[in-house]
C-alpha cells in the first residue's frame, strides 16, 4: 500500500510525556498523531482545539497534522500514520463497505469515538432555478473529482430522479464553484460543508444566490438508501439575500481511532471531549455543537469499546 504523506503544517500541541493519571491501568501513552484536514478550512483547527484541550485535561500528548481530510485520514490510519483522525460519515462509510471512494478495497482497521458537527449538503444555484429538479441541462459544480460532495451530489441528484448524464457536469471546489457562479460559466454548484460556508457567504455579498430546497419525498428516499444522512435546516438569513428557512440534509464531521487503542484511554478521550466542551469552543465555536446525547447518530461502523462503554454510561446507549 502506498504511503500517503501529511500535507501542510504539523502543529506540535504539547502538555508534556506522561502517563495517564491514576487508574488509567499504567499505559504509558507518549503521543498520538491527529490527521486533520486543509489549513484554510474547518478540520485543522477544530482538531486543534480539541487536541489542546484533550492534552491539557489528560496529559497526553497529540500532534495535529494538516492533511487531504478524509479519505486521505481513512488511509493514514491503514497505513498506521496516524492513531486518530476527523472524517465524514459517509466517507468511513464507504471505506467500512469498500464502495465509491474506495470501491474494490475495504479499510476496517479504525472505529468510531463520537459525530461533531453537521457538514451540510447546500446546492446554491442563480437566480431564477428555484427547485432541484430545475437542474436538468444546467451546468452544475459537484464538487472535487472523486471527493465526498461529488458522492453527495450523485446521490442527492438520483433521489430526485436525475442522473449526471442529465446535467453539464463540472468538477470544482468550493471556491472555483463560487468563481464560476459569480461569472456566469455554471448555473449551480453542490457544496458539503459547514453552514455559513466562507465561499458562499461571499459570494451571495456580491451577487443574489438562491439556495436550493430538497423534496420532502426525495430527502426521505435518500435516507433510506443512505442512513449516514440526516435531515438539516439552513436558517433564513445565514446567507445574504436568503430570508427563509431552506430544507435539506448533511453528513456529519466523525472522530474516529485506530482499533488498536485501549479501551480505557478512548473512554477518557469520549468523556473529556463532552465534558470539556465549553473550554473546545472557546478554541473553535464548533465546539458549541458538541452534543453526547447525538454524537451516536449517523454512524455506520461499529464504535471503538472505550467510546461505547461512555455512551452506555450516560444512557446514550444501550
Amino acid at each position: 500500500m502506498k504511503k500517503i504523506g501529511f500535507i501542510g503544517v504539523v502543529l506540535l500541541l504539547s502538555m508534556g510525556m506522561s502517563a495517564f493519571a491514576a487508574g488509567a491501568r499504567e499505559e504509558r501513552v507518549e503521543r498520538f498523531r491527529f490527521a486533520t484536514g486543509g489549513v484554510a478550512g474547518v478540520y485543522f483547527p477544530f482538531g486543534t482545539a480539541i487536541a489542546t484541550t484533550l492534552n491539557e485535561r489528560l496529559g497526553i500528548e497529540i500532534i495535529v497534522q494538516a492533511t487531504g481530510a478524509s479519505r486521505a485520514n481513512i488511509m493514514l490510519i491503514a497505513d498506521e500514520e496516524a492513531e486518530m483522525a476527523l472524517v465524514q460519515n459517509d466517507v468511513m462509510d464507504y471505506a467500512w463497505r469498500g464502495v465509491n471512494l474506495f470501491a474494490g478495497e475495504q479499510f476496517q482497521g479504525f472505529r468510531a469515538v463520537a459525530t461533531l458537527y453537521h457538514e451540510v449538503c447546500q446546492i446554491v444555484a442563480v437566480p431564477g432555478i428555484n427547485s432541484i429538479a430545475n437542474l436538468r441541462g444546467r451546468q452544475v459544480s459537484v464538487g472535487d473529482a472523486g471527493s465526498g460532495t461529488e458522492f453527495n451530489a450523485r446521490q442527492i441528484l438520483a433521489a430526485h430522479g436525475i442522473s449526471f448524464t442529465d446535467i453539464h457536469v463540472h468538477n470544482l471546489g468550493f471556491g472555483a464553484s463560487a468563481d464560476a457562479l459569480r461569472d456566469g460559466r455554471i448555473d449551480a454548484a453542490f457544496v458539503t460543508s459547514g453552514a455559513p460556508t466562507p465561499a458562499v457567504v461571499d459570494l451571495a455579498l456580491g451577487r443574489p444566490i438562491a439556495v436550493l430546497p430538497m423534496d420532502p419525498a426525495a430527502t426521505q428516499r435518500l435516507m433510506s438508501s443512505y442512513p449516514f444522512y440526516s435531515p438539516y435546516t439552513i436558517r433564513g438569513g445565514t446567507y445574504s439575500g436568503m430570508p427563509n428557512d431552506i430544507t435539506t440534509v448533511a453528513v456529519k464531521a466523525t472522530l474516529i481511532v485506530c482499533e488498536s487503542l485501549p479501551e480505557e484511554i478512548v473512554y477518557r478521550m469520549t468523556r473529556a471531549l463532552f465534558e470539556h466542551r465549553a473550554q473546545i469552543a472557546l478554541g473553535h465555536a464548533r465546539g458549541n455543537d458538541l452534543n453526547a446525547t447525538t454524537a451516536v447518530e449517523g454512524v455506520t461502523v461499529p464504535f471503538h469499546p472505550g467510546a461505547a462503554r461512555y455512551y452506555r454510561s450516560i444512557g446514550a446507549m444501550r
